[in-house]
């Protein structure tokens, strides 16, 4: 049966500029199948995640780049509709629930598969890309699995060396990956202060295992909130910071770690550190760890560092200790709709497109 695909036409300045004048529907018609390999899996995608990623790629701020005009849609899941020759019938045949690995697979990724993103009725995947949903989770929550619980793993854990105890501040909680974060931290069997603007997000955020949260929005941005973190600490402060902000928010963090602490920086959603210096005066008297977390390069640089990680974020899940959140979904042709909302941090967890 045809189906539709949502196709980026250019990259825009900024996003939003992207999801106005770039981002269009077409219709899909199903692969042949008499052009796709032996070891090839046809996906008939029934949730795409809708990443921050995803939003970065539409302007050409990814460090990982499709050639326009490309289907986004890094993370999706579905059902299987075909298998090639190769493919073996035991771990995936017609009808298998899945979930596609965004690494070696879609517009993250390099070589044929890049063609097939998830914000499409159909889409084709090699065999090592396409794996059996863990445990019970949704098609929605599969999509929103890999890439978010993957990232968080990585920064806390190998990075940041979280362990048992620590207490650790988490900004930008609410977000997906941020969230993600809240659910490794306690896994490990860390202590969480959960940061964001909105306290109703945070009551979802603190429902979501967080052991205190502070809103941390004032007026015409952040507030201070050092005094907050030192009194939930003691006086001490945090042994780790995550932190997918920056700007405003990594300078008032500086001051709230003990010493010797971790400072993870995972994203710069406010703008990498805006006119602000790092203060390289607190990095040098708190004898601060200051770690950049790329996952995905770290990936590419070290391909042994991935399969231990992979293999933990899904045995979590099969275990059922691992359950993402998503809060808001749409039908494909409201893909706009959709990607707005993620710009504009609307959902708590993750946002999903339903082709």
């Amino acid at each position: 049966m045809p189906g539709q695909r949502a196709v980026i036409s250019r990259f825009a300045d900024a996003p939003p500029e992207a999801i106005e004048a770039c981002l269009s529907l077409e219709a899909q018609p199903v692969p042949d199948l008499a052009s796709l390999g032996p070891r090839d899996v046809l996906v008939a995608v029934r949730s795409a995640a809708v990443g921050w990623v995803d939003l970065l790629m539409t302007s050409g701020k990814y460090q990982h780049l499709p050639t326009p005009p490309y289907c986004p849609g890094l993370e999706y899941a579905g059902e299987v509709a075909w298998t090639g020759a190769e493919v073996d019938a035991t771990k995936l045949s017609p009808g298998t629930k899945v979930l596609v690995d965004g690494f070696t697979a879609g517009p993250r990724s390099s070589g044929a598969y890049q063609a097939y993103g998830g914000f499409a009725s159909w889409a084709v995947a090699p065999v090592e890309a396409v794996l059996p949903v863990p445990g019970t989770l949704s098609l929605d929550q599969a999509a929103n699995l890999l890439g978010n619980y993957e990232t968080a793993f990585h920064c806390l854990v190998t990075r940041g060396r979280l362990k048992a105890e620590e207490t650790v501040l988490i900004h930008g909680a609410s977000g997906s990956t941020g969230l993600a974060a809240v659910h490794v931290a306690k896994l490990v069997g860390a202590r969480v202060i959960a940061t964001g603007r909105s306290q109703e997000k945070l009551a979802v955020v603190k429902a979501q295992g967080a052991d205190e949260v502070l809103a941390i929005g004032g007026p015409g941005g952040v507030r201070p909130f050092r005094d907050e973190v030192k009194a939930l600490t003691g006086g001490e402060g945090v042994d780790v910071v995550y932190d997918g902000v920056g700007g405003d928010v990594s300078v008032e963090s500086f001051r709230c770690v003990k010493f010797g602490a971790r400072f993870l920086v995972v994203g710069w959603a406010a703008t990498p550190m805006g006119a602000r210096p790092l203060p390289t005066n607190l990095i040098m008297m708190k004898g601060l760890d200051v770690l950049g977390c790329p996952t995905i390069i770290s990936s590419v640089k070290d391909p042994k560092s991935r399969p231990p990680r992979l293999a933990q974020v899904l045995a979590w899940a099969a275990a059922g200790k691992i359950s993402p959140l998503v809060s808001r979904t749409f039908p494909l042709d409201q893909v706009k709709e959709a990607m707005r909302a993620k710009w504009k941090g609307e959902a708590v967890g993750g946002i999903v497109l339903h082709p």
